[in-house]
């Protein structure tokens, strides 16, 4: 009946994947940071027409960054990577060919696929306990890296054929909370909204989302604790060998 556990979605960044524990392997490598690599690009595709300063191409950046995370928390909405750059252009006032501006986006997109991140301690063997007993999904948030590649990164890791349905806010045109985010999944994975356990790491997003909805939501501090504290998550799972023995409990609620 509705409100069983029939199913697990999982959010990625400091869920499945350690945000940002690809900058040490980069450091390594002798390369810039992500962030640094980033505005450093549009420097050099710039220039290679007309001369540009890196101060302005950092303020450009900058500016749209902090438009991102307003629209990303405020409405829902992550805006693709060919849309950040639009708008960082456009506040330089310049233009790129098509052909470049393709490469510049791919560049942009695919930066977590040369160096990747690591996967949270315990994730592969909580999937490998969970597969076969619920159905798996995804529901993540795309910031640099599209559906396409995260699909990849979870293929590279041994991890994509374990899952059923993959919503991406690039893909599906809207990030949690969005309802529409756990409806698809719901709807992909052929269950009640109301009978899945979504597993993340953000409460107004991962928990607040799918309980609106009537889901229930678990909360991660595997990687990160943002919000224990005070998340109003149905439970809240600290360390991922125990996340079956949590959602088999929340499954006889």
């Amino acid at each position: 009946m509705a409100g069983t556990v029939r199913a697990v979605t999982f959010d990625l960044w400091d869920t499945v994947f350690r945000d940002d524990s690809d900058e040490p392997k980069r450091a390594a490598a002798g390369l810039l940071s992500k962030y640094l690599t980033r505005r450093k690009l549009i420097y050099q595709f710039l220039n290679r027409h007309q001369p540009v300063t890196q101060a302005q191409v950092d303020a450009s950046y900058a500016a749209t960054d902090a438009a991102f995370r307003k629209v990303w928390y405020d409405q829902g909405v992550t805006w693709s990577v060919r849309e950040r750059l639009d708008i960082v252009l456009k506040g330089l006032e310049r233009t790129l060919p098509k052909e470049e501006l393709a490469e510049l986006v791919r560049l942009h997109e695919e930066m977590e696929l040369e160096i990747q991140p690591d996967l949270a301690p315990g994730i592969v063997e909580a999937i490998h306990c969970l597969h076969g007993r619920y159905k798996l999904g995804v529901i993540s948030d795309a910031i640099f890296s599209p559906g396409r590649v995260l699909r990849r990164l979870l293929a590279e890791n041994d991890l994509e054929k374990y899952f059923d349905v993959f919503i991406f806010s690039d893909e599906i045109g809207c990030s949690k909370p969005d309802p529409k985010t756990f409806l698809a999944a719901a709807e992909g994975l052929g269950v009640d909204v109301r009978e899945i356990a979504h597993v993340g790491d953000r409460d107004s997003k991962d928990i607040k989302g799918p309980q609106h909805l009537g889901a229930k939501g678990i909360y991660t501090t595997v990687i990160n604790d943002r919000s224990s504290s005070s998340t109003s998550a149905d439970a809240v799972c600290t360390d991922y060998n125990q996340l079956a023995d949590i959602i088999d409990s929340l499954a006889q609620k």
